[in-house]
């Protein structure tokens, strides 16, 4: 892929992933969760940057895994790839839920809590199934893919404020009486699932054309671009559809595009909104693809992962993740497709977050061995270190439940890599 390429695979695993149902959720909220953004959007850029820096140092072009090795060794890289791993295999279930969502808005399906999974398996596997072009196909469906978010929420951040309602908007600023400090973290958790994603060209290091020059462009041309669009789409959707209606919608922009315009028009929205989510699950399924394999180049993973056709497509691995995807939409089956997305995000956001936090531990180590400038040492690890501190808050806002369970996940990874620990230290 070329740095265009990157950038929009980017762009597309945030926005595809996180701005479809993102308003619906901060509107459970209220208003108030603008502030959240704020508070996001420092941190997604801290964390941009700091990747950014990690791309152009790093001569190790295995992700995250290959940043946290840096200072952790192979026990951190094992970690970083492990967490991140089960991260995605958890988000892309999440985005399939939200399209089911979609669907069933835009065909008026009733669907009961068995048929929305029995939709979100189907959807994995055909996601799954278009990867088997490679990596060089994906790259090219996402330029035609982010169409599909980037017109509506254009037209709605631009037309929008000829319908929004100030008094609306600031009535709804904080309708369950929080405190700013539990308005803001209540809010956290969904505003860092719509960044995630910011990771997406370090992860695909191994299949950029030129990694030391494409890889930090675009993580931080894509982060500013969606934090753009996420910060203009749903501040204004806020002061033109009631809180109530939108807080239950399963498909908030034909909601809103439906009052601004008409019914039809509505329509058309949610049915490009499925092709861009979708676009978002097509390039997660070949990130996943690509990060077990690299783990098991790297002696981490098993080796099944790395067996490939022509095109260099990792097809068997392809088949286990979709499998383990498969279970985790049935042991996640909730009365209502909400309960199920709001479940798999916060795990997501908590998985996703140790390895971002292992690789913000590392710059230091890493910017030392590869000689990088030293007048460019103290600040890069400031700025690694305001990304940490929000990863925590992070961590904290997603509650006790999600971070007892991603805990849980995370702590398993130790005895894994106990397994296959005697590969990487000198036996006597």
């Amino acid at each position: 892929m070329n740095v265009f390429q990157l950038t929009v695979v980017t762009i597309i695993n945030m926005m595809g992933s996180g701005i479809v149902l993102l308003p619906a959720n901060l509107a459970e909220v209220g208003t108030i969760s603008v502030l959240s953004w704020v508070i996001t959007f420092a941190g997604a850029m801290a964390l941009a940057y700091a990747f950014s820096k990690a791309g152009l140092y790093t001569t190790n072009q295995d992700g995250m895994g290959g940043y946290a090795q840096y200072a952790y060794g192979k026990s951190g890289a094992f970690l970083a790839n492990y967490t991140y791993g089960i991260s995605l295999l958890i988000a892309d279930a999440a985005i399939a839920i939200s399209v089911m969502g979609y669907i069933a808005v835009l065909f008026n399906w009733h669907l009961d809590p068995l048929q929305i999974a029995l939709g979100t398996i189907a959807l994995l596997w055909f996601g799954t199934v278009l990867n088997f072009g490679g990596a060089r196909m994906t790259g090219d469906l996402s330029i035609f893919n982010i169409l599909g978010i980037i017109v509506p929420i254009v037209v709605l951040s631009i037309v929008g404020w000829f319908y929004f309602s100030s008094a609306r908007f600031i009535g709804a600023w904080d309708p369950h009486n929080y405190s700013i400090f539990k308005g803001v973290s209540k809010s956290i958790p969904i505003t860092l699932w719509g960044f995630m994603g910011l990771e997406t060209a370090p992860a695909n290091m191994n299949v950029a054309k030129h990694p030391k020059h494409d890889v930090p462009i675009a993580v931080v041309c894509g982060t500013i671009g969606s934090a753009i669009l996420y910060v203009a789409s749903t501040n204004v959707i806020m002061g033109i559809t009631p809180l109530g209606k939108l807080a239950n919608s399963n498909a908030p922009f034909g909601l809103v595009f439906s009052e601004m315009f008409s019914p039809i028009v509505g329509k058309i929205v949610m049915a490009v909104m499925i092709i861009s989510c979708f676009g978002s699950l097509l390039d997660g399924q070949c990130t996943i693809a690509d990060v077990f394999k690299a783990s098991s180049y790297a002696g981490y993973f098993p080796k099944i992962f790395r067996e490939t056709i022509r095109n260099g497509s990792p097809i068997i691995g392809m088949f286990i993740t979709t499998g383990l995807q498969t279970l985790l939409a049935l042991m996640t089956i909730s009365p209502t497709l909400s309960r199920q997305f709001s479940i798999l995000v916060n795990l997501a956001v908590v998985t996703n977050v140790v390895p971002y936090i292992l690789s913000m531990g590392t710059l230091n180590s890493m910017q030392i061995i590869e000689r990088a400038p030293i007048r460019k040492r103290t600040f890069t690890n400031a700025i690694a270190f305001i990304a940490s501190m929000y990863c925590l808050y992070a961590l904290y806002t997603t509650g006790p439940v999600a971070l007892m369970c991603g805990a849980l996940v995370t702590f398993a990874g130790w005895p894994l890599y106990g397994l296959i620990s005697h590969r990487f230290v000198n036996l006597y």
